[in-house]
């Protein structure tokens, strides 16, 4: 795949509808996000994500945020299943709301992190810039050779 650049950090958002990932991407890159590459099933993130999880030290640099609407636990399955690929991939979720049970049974599945989808622009906006603060703090010290 010629998204998989090594050494180069980057976000991939695997959604499944087209004007959500459109709004993420644009919010994403309006807070300085890296480099966003978009998936829409999960069948070609299994295996994108697979090419990553190979490579342990460039998977310390991406991001998986995962946030799927086919059924009120699809990002919940995905997760599982992606968490299972290798421990050095960093995967977040989206959930309609941050309560206990949505949240636990995310961070169960082995999500790092979960965000919330909010319907308000600005509550949204705030949310992203919380995403992309997380991405940094977890980044490696040496990320950047000197």
């Amino acid at each position: 795949m010629t998204f998989l650049s090594k050494g180069q950090p980057a976000i991939v958002l695997v959604d499944d509808d087209l004007h959500s990932a459109r709004l993420m991407i644009r919010m994403l890159e309006a807070h300085g996000a890296p480099a966003v590459h978009w998936v829409s099933n999960t069948e070609a993130a299994t295996e994108q994500l697979l090419q990553i999880a190979d490579d342990r030290q460039a998977a310390a640099h991406w991001l998986v945020l995962i946030d799927l609407k086919a059924s009120s636990v699809a990002t919940r399955n995905f997760v599982a299943r992606i968490t299972t690929l290798g421990r050095s991939l960093r995967v977040v979720a989206m959930a309609p709301s941050l309560d206990k049970s949505n949240r636990e049974a995310l961070i169960d599945a082995g999500a790092a992190a979960v965000f919330e989808r909010h319907s308000d622009l600005a509550r949204y906006r705030a949310e992203v810039a919380a995403i992309v603060s997380f991405w940094v703090r977890n980044q490696r010290l040496n990320a950047v050779g000197t």
